[in-house]
């Protein structure tokens, strides 16, 4: 930070669609101990019109982004634009001094995510990808009970993480770095790699479009095989034209864990783990996510240290989704390089902040519904 006696993270949140205003810009209340909403940065007057006066921030253009981090009011940025837009915000903020929290995944390609990692420690500036259950209770606690060995050995983990997404959503936009793998199906890859703690070697995957005019330039459902070291397999369906459903099983050499819904940012999360006759159920109450996300990136601002879900992280998840996509499309097993070693996430990250208000939107709405 500019100003090291500063024991607050000043952000400016870029992009305001519907999960920047649903759930980012109310996570402030809940991290007001370190982290305060600064600004915003929209091309939408209406939506700068209105969120600047309700949350009594400035809101500036893209064309102002430059000039307005320039001028020292803000010491970080929480960007939530499209995917295919993360590399070009992400650079112009680390080249003025501005640390980055980046939703994910990362970028659409590789190089690009390449790219913020070497921009951002050029400029000395911390990088953090947004991976939100790394701090949740239910989601680490399920790390916790796979590294006891209370199921056994973990050999097999199976996802499925479906919905429906209205015509004309971005998540249906190739060019902005739409597709079910890129959106949610990266929420599958990046668990099985915090529950078996490794890294997969090998993905094959089949990807169909169905006969609905949604998915003309992403499939609507792709299935996903990945090899595991140590012989484990991790499976995952995700698509964009089927009923809402998110779940996960592991299932170790003793028992399984099993939950439901796994990768919710709202609602409880229900986790079952069962071991011979005996059945334990437990049901983790409804916290603010991005509010724990907040305090623990501006914790790292604010004494120096790098980020466990790292911009490292995000590029192992984007060269996975790479993989996918080359083995879909060329209908081969794809192997994967051998991926650098990176710290893991544990129970000790999680972070407690109570469920944060539903706001009204602007010019927005869910993925399953039309503005």
């Amino acid at each position: 930070m500019k100003d090291p006696s500063r024991r607050k993270v000043r952000y400016a949140v870029v992009g305001l669609g519907w999960f920047a205003q649903e759930a980012v810009l109310p996570a402030f209340a809940n991290a007001r101990d370190k982290s305060e909403l600064a600004a915003l940065v929209t091309g939408d007057p209406t939506k700068a019109k209105e969120l600047s006066k309700k949350y009594g921030v400035p809101a500036v253009s893209y064309d102002d982004y430059d000039s307005f981090l320039a001028g020292g009011k803000v010491d970080a940025v929480y960007i939530a634009l499209p995917n295919s837009h993360h590399r070009e915000y992400t650079e112009r903020a680390a080249r003025v001094g501005i640390h980055v929290l980046c939703e994910k995944p990362m970028a659409d390609n590789s190089p690009d995510c390449q790219a913020m990692i070497d921009v951002c420690k050029k400029a000395d500036v911390r990088l953090m990808i947004a991976y939100r259950l790394h701090f949740e209770e239910a989601n680490l606690n399920a790390v916790e009970v796979l590294r006891s060995g209370k199921i056994g050995e973990p050999r097999v983990f199976n996802s499925v993480f479906t919905q429906q997404v209205q015509e004309g959503n971005i998540r249906l936009d190739r060019e902005l770095g739409g597709g079910p793998v890129e959106d949610i199906g990266i929420y599958c890859i990046n668990a099985s790699r915090y529950l078996f703690r490794a890294e997969p070697t090998e993905v094959t995957a089949f990807a169909v479009h169905g006969h609905d005019e949604r998915f003309k330039e992403v499939p609507e459902s792709v299935a996903v095989l990945m090899r595991f070291p140590g012989e484990r397999l991790a499976s995952f369906v995700v698509g964009f034209g089927e009923a809402k459903v998110s779940h996960l099983r592991v299932v170790g050499s003793r028992g399984e864990l099993f939950m439901d819904p796994a990768y919710t940012w709202h609602g409880d999360i229900n986790q079952t783990v069962v071991v011979g006759d005996d059945k334990e159920e437990n049901t983790f109450e409804e916290r603010d996510q991005i509010a724990a996300e907040l305090l623990y990136f501006s914790d790292c601002v604010l004494n120096g240290k790098e980020p466990e879900p790292s911009g490292t992280e995000g590029l192992i998840d984007v060269k996975i989704i790479e993989a996918v996509r080359q083995s879909y499309r060329k209908g081969a097993p794809v192997k994967l390089e051998r991926f650098p070693p990176k710290p893991r996430p544990t129970g000790e990250q999680s972070i407690e902040r109570p469920a944060a208000e539903k706001p009204e939107l602007v010019h927005a709405a869910p993925p399953g519904k039309k503005k």
